[in-house]
């Protein structure tokens, strides 16, 4: 799980459920007075229509998948994958068939594919070529997933607005009309400062799911793509130098540029 994600998401909340909280003692309704289920329809419901709108069918019902990728988070070490085309370095050095039977125990499929194009005999450039068309129509693939959260970013707050402007006409409308019978002397700045707290709850959701949800898990899902952009672009270096039968040590040194000083391999 990726904890990051989990305990922003939860001390995010955590303080504005206490900002709420200490700011509703006051208020006759409690904590309740910020609880509104219309303006979360609005909020929501607009949002999730006007996305639909926006994307192709595929692209909305992928959010469940990203959501859960998102808090599962990525386990993968760009370490383990150097050490690896580092290990698989020295079977090429033997032969084209020894790497091919090494290729079975190969589980990142872009490393494989990588490894299986070095055994059907392409050239290195080539090889190069496919692997950058791979990672650039993969990138525009997730790009566009994550443009999901982040267009609903953009329309969240839209659409509490929405909800303001529809509470704030009711307002006005009821203003208006003649009081109701048995009504007594109501403090009109009363029913105005009631109804206009209502009215910006929507606003309220609006912020709050756009900065609170939906733009840091657009923001999250560009990250695993520029990560996942690194790690493929170090294993087409390595490939090309698998491929070119390239010395153990001097493959190893040349990945390492790719990592962290405090991620690099040096053992031998």
């Amino acid at each position: 799980m990726d904890f990051a994600t989990i305990i922003g998401l939860l001390f995010g909340s955590g303080l504005i459920g206490y900002a709420v909280y200490g700011v509703s003692l006051t208020l006759p309704n409690g904590a309740m007075t910020f609880v509104d289920l219309q303006s979360l329809m609005i909020v929501l419901g607009g949002t999730i229509a006007a996305t639909a709108m926006a994307f192709p069918v595929k692209e909305v019902l992928s959010l469940y998948t990203n959501l859960w990728a998102v808090f599962k988070g990525d386990t993968h070490n760009d370490a383990d994958t150097l050490r690896e085309i580092v290990g698989l370095a020295a079977v090429a050095r033997k032969g084209t068939s020894d790497l091919e039977k090494a290729t079975a125990g190969v589980k990142d499929f872009f490393l494989k594919d990588g490894i299986q194009m070095i055994v059907d005999g392409h050239s290195e450039e080539d090889i190069r070529g496919m692997l950058e068309t791979r990672i650039i129509n993969r990138e525009l693939r997730e790009d566009a997933e994550a443009n999901v959260f982040k267009t609903m970013g953009t329309l969240s707050p839209a659409f509490g607005m929405v909800g303001t402007l529809v509470g704030l006409v009711a307002m006005l409308f009821a203003m208006g009309a003649p009081p109701a019978e048995g009504a007594g002397d109501v403090d009109p700045a009363a029913k105005l400062g009631s109804a206009m707290g209502v009215a910006l709850i929507t606003t309220f959701y609006g912020a709050l799911f756009a900065n609170l949800f939906f733009i840091p898990i657009a923001a999250k899902l560009r990250s695993r793509i520029d990560k996942r952009n690194t790690t493929q672009n170090m294993i087409i270096d390595g490939v090309v130098m698998l491929k070119t039968r390239k010395h153990p040590i001097l493959v190893k040194e040349f990945l390492n540029s790719y990592l962290a000083p405090r991620d690099r391999v040096y053992e031998d």
